[in-house]
C-alpha cells in the first residue's frame, strides 16, 4: 500500500541564483529538458537537453498542442490609505459587478469600509474578508477600466528585477482578459515557432482558464490530500473537444501547454459544460484522460503545481508508486540545477511525453 503523501515529500532545495529574475532575451531560446517516461521502461525515464525552438523535434504530424489563452490583467494595484501609509490591492477575481475578490496589504489594518485612492485620485473601497486570507474589494466603476487606467502586471513576488517590458509576461496568443498570473509555460512560444509547428502538421486549438489565488498559495497542511483548490473560471469550445477527440481517436497526442491548460482538459474530460468554475486539485496517483504530453516550467517546492506534474509523471510510468514518481521528477529538477537551468516564470522549460 502506497503510503499517504506528505507536503514535505515535495519539497527541495533551490539557490536563489537560479531563480530566473528576466526572461531569455528571445522567448524561444529558453532552454528545454525533456523527459521520455517510456523511452527506457522499466529502466529510468531518459533525460535529453534542447532548446525550446526545438521542441518540434520530440512532436509529431497530427499531434494537437493545446494553449491556455487567457490574457494577464494589470491587477496590482497601489495607493494610499484614508489614514496615511501605503496599501497594495492584487485583484484575483470578479465576484459580482464592480466586487472583486482581492489579496490586500496591509491586511490586518485595512479595515472594512477603509478607502484606498489610487495614483489617478478614484478610491477603492475594503471590504469584508472572505476565505484563503483574502478580502472583497468594491472599484468606483468597471474595474478592468480601472486596472487598465492605473494598474501594474503582477509580476510575482519573487522576481525582484521589475525593468522587463509588460508584454513578456503575456503569451503571443493571449485573448481573454481575466488572469492575475501568466499561464508561463506559454511563454516560451513565439508566432515564428508556431507557424513552424503548424508546418509540421502540429495543430493547435486554445482553451481558457483564468489564473487565480492558487498560483501564489504554498500547498497547507501536513499531507497533500488536506489542500484546498480555490475555484477558477474555465471555458473550453465545442470546437476544441470536438479537435482533442479527433486527435485520440486518429492516434495523435494532445500536448498540454502549461498545468493550468491541463486542468481544463482534464476538468472537461468529466464534465459536459463548456464553461464554468473548477476547483480540479490533482495530485498523484491520477489517471489522466485527456492529456498525453505536458510542455511545464520549473514549480515552486511544495505548490499544488510540483504535486500535479508528479502524478503526469507517474500516470506514464504505470508500474511506479507516486514516491517513485515523485523521486524521478526531483530527480530531473535535480539534473536541471545542476546544468544551470533557470527555475520559475521567466525560467527555462520541461517537455513530458
Amino acid at each position: 500500500m502506497n503510503r499517504r503523501l506528505r507536503v514535505s515529500d515535495f519539497d527541495y532545495e533551490l539557490p536563489a541564483g537560479a531563480i530566473a529574475q528576466t526572461p531569455a532575451e528571445q522567448r524561444d531560446a529558453s532552454r528545454l529538458l525533456v523527459l521520455d517516461r517510456g523511452a527506457s521502461r522499466p529502466r529510468r525515464p531518459a533525460l535529453s537537453h534542447a532548446v525550446f525552438r526545438e521542441v518540434g523535434e520530440w512532436l509529431r504530424p497530427g499531434d494537437l498542442l493545446v494553449v491556455n489563452d487567457s490574457r494577464v490583467i494589470p491587477a496590482r494595484l497601489r495607493g494610499t490609505r484614508s489614514g496615511g501609509g501605503t496599501a497594495e490591492v492584487l485583484a484575483l477575481r470578479e465576484l459580482d459587478g464592480e466586487r472583486w475578490q482581492a489579496l490586500v496589504r496591509p491586511s490586518r489594518r485595512l479595515r472594512s469600509g477603509e478607502a484606498v485612492t489610487l495614483r489617478n485620485g478614484e478610491a477603492l473601497t475594503i471590504c469584508e474578508r472572505l476565505p484563503g486570507g483574502t478580502r472583497a474589494v468594491t472599484f468606483p466603476r468597471n474595474a478592468l477600466a480601472v486596472m487598465a487606467d492605473v494598474g501594474e502586471m503582477p509580476i510575482p513576488p519573487y522576481i525582484r528585477e521589475r525593468s522587463t517590458p509588460a508584454d513578456r509576461y503575456q503569451t503571443v496568443y493571449a485573448r481573454r482578459s481575466g488572469s492575475a498570473a501568466a499561464p508561463t509555460a506559454g511563454l516560451h512560444f513565439t508566432r515564428g515557432l508556431l507557424a513552424d509547428l503548424e508546418a509540421r502538421q502540429v495543430r493547435r486549438t486554445a482553451v481558457t482558464l483564468h489564473v487565480g489565488l492558487d498560483t501564489f498559495r504554498p500547498l497547507e497542511g501536513e499531507h497533500i490530500d488536506e489542500h484546498r483548490i480555490h475555484r477558477e473560471w474555465y471555458r473550453v469550445t465545442s470546437e476544441a473537444k470536438a479537435l482533442i477527440a479527433e486527435t485520440r481517436a486518429s492516434g495523435g497526442r494532445v500536448v498540454a501547454v502549461g498545468t493550468t491548460t491541463v486542468r481544463v482538459l482534464e476538468t472537461a474530460a468529466r464534465s459536459r459544460a463548456e464553461s464554468g468554475w473548477t476547483d480540479l486539485y490533482i495530485t498523484p496517483p491520477h489517471r489522466f484522460a485527456a492529456v498525453d504530453a505536458l510542455v511545464t516550467n520549473f514549480h515552486l517546492p511544495r505548490s499544488s503545481l510540483l504535486v500535479l506534474v508528479t502524478a503526469f509523471v507517474g500516470d506514464g510510468m504505470p508500474r511506479a508508486s507516486p514516491l517513485a514518481a515523485r523521486g524521478t521528477l526531483l530527480a530531473a529538477y535535480h539534473k536541471a540545477l545542476a546544468s544551470g537551468y533557470r527555475f520559475f516564470s521567466f525560467g527555462d522549460a520541461m517537455l513530458i511525453l
